[in-house]
C-alpha cells in the first residue's frame, strides 16, 4: 500500500512514495520569508530567515469586519473561512466573488443575501489564539444544537499522519514563528496550511473546504496549537468529528469537545498521545514496537504542552 507501514526486524517504516497534498505550504516562496542579519549567542555574524506577516482587511459586502495579521499566502480562502466560522456566511450562501487587492491589502466577499452585522460587530472577544485571534460574542448560541457523526480514529492512521506532517517541507522548517494545520482522511493528510497564527491557519482550511464543496464527516483535523474552546468551536463549526494535536488542552475545550461529540487527542508525538475526548471510538490497531520515537529535528513545539 503506498504511503503505508512496513514491518521488519527494527522499527515501523514509511515508504518513501507518498500521494501529493491537493495543497501544502511552499516554503520557496519569497514573499513569505525574509532573510534579517544579526548576532548569535557569541557574538558572531549570523544572517537567519524570518516569517514576514502583513495585514489583511476583510470586507463583507462593503461593511468592513477585521483587519487580520497574516501571511498573505491565500487570502481568499482565509477570508471565506473566518466568515463561516464567525457565523457571518453560511454554507448555503451564494459568494457572487470573492476579490482580493494586494496593493491595497483588502480582500471583500460579495454574496448574494445582504448582510448587516453591526450589532454582531460590537460583541468581540480576544481569543487565546497566539497571535491574538478575535472571536464574536454569539459563537456558542448554536453549538448545544450541533452533533457530530461518531467517526472512529485508528492508531495506525494517526501514526502515518503525523510521519507525513512532521517531514513536510514547511515555511516552520524554513522560518519558524508559524502555526500549522492539516486536514487528513484516514491516514493520508489533503490540505495543509500555515499562518502566524493557529485561527488564520483554520480559517485557511474552512474556507477552502467551502470552496472544494469538501465533506467533513469523516476526516480529521490536525493542529500544532494547543486544544482550546476556539479551537474546539471551530472544528464543530466545519462539521469534522476529530480534532488531534501535538499540543495540550484547556479544561474547557475538553468540556465542549465531549459536549458536541468531538474526539479530542493532544499530547501528540512519536508514539505518544493522550484522549480527553472520544476515547471510546479509538481503534487501537498499531503495535507499538514497530512506531518509531519523533526526530527532534521535526519537533514543531518543544516542551510537554506548546
Amino acid at each position: 500500500m503506498e504511503g503505508g507501514l512496513r514491518r521488519g526486524s527494527g522499527p515501523l517504516t514509511f515508504r518513501l512514495m507518498e500521494t501529493p497534498l491537493l495543497v501544502q505550504p511552499d516554503p520557496a516562496d519569497p514573499r513569505l520569508t525574509r532573510r534579517v542579519a544579526g548576532l548569535d549567542h557569541t557574538g558572531a555574524r549570523v544572517e537567519a530567515s524570518v516569517t514576514v506577516e502583513r495585514p489583511l482587511t476583510l470586507y463583507l459586502n462593503g461593511q468592513e469586519i477585521v483587519t487580520m495579521m497574516t501571511i498573505l499566502d491565500r487570502p481568499e480562502e482565509l477570508a471565506l473561512g473566518y466568515l463561516l466560522n464567525q457565523g457571518m456566511l453560511r454554507r448555503d450562501d451564494v459568494v457572487q466573488g470573492v476579490e482580493y487587492d494586494e496593493d491595497l491589502g483588502v480582500v471583500v466577499v460579495r454574496t448574494e443575501r445582504r448582510t448587516d452585522y453591526e450589532e454582531k460587530l460590537k460583541k468581540k472577544t480576544l481569543t487565546s489564539g497566539c497571535a491574538q485571534g478575535t472571536a464574536f460574542g454569539d459563537l456558542l448560541e448554536d453549538f448545544a444544537a450541533r452533533r457530530l457523526p461518531p467517526a472512529e480514529l485508528r492508531t495506525s492512521w494517526l501514526y502515518r499522519l503525523l510521519h507525513r506532517i512532521n517531514t513536510l517541507p514547511t515555511l516552520y522548517l524554513e522560518a519558524g514563528a508559524i502555526h500549522g494545520c492539516a486536514l487528513c482522511e484516514r491516514d493520508r493528510p489533503l490540505v495543509y496550511m500555515e499562518d502566524v497564527g493557529r485561527h488564520n491557519a483554520v480559517d485557511k482550511i474552512a474556507g477552502w473546504m467551502f470552496r472544494a464543496g469538501c465533506e467533513p464527516g469523516d476526516k480529521i483535523f490536525y493542529t500544532t496549537g494547543r486544544l482550546t474552546s476556539e479551537m474546539v468551536i471551530k472544528t464543530v463549526r466545519m462539521g469534522i468529528p476529530i480534532l488531534v494535536s501535538r499540543s495540550g488542552f484547556t479544561a474547557w475545550g475538553v468540556e465542549l469537545a465531549r459536549e458536541a461529540g468531538v474526539m479530542l487527542i493532544g499530547r501528540c508525538k512519536g508514539k505518544r498521545f493522550t484522549a480527553l475526548a472520544g476515547e471510546e471510538r479509538i481503534v487501537f490497531d498499531a503495535d507499538l514496537a514497530y512506531v518509531e520515537e519523533e526526530s527532534a529535528k521535526h519537533w514543531r513545539k518543544n516542551g510537554r504542552d506548546g
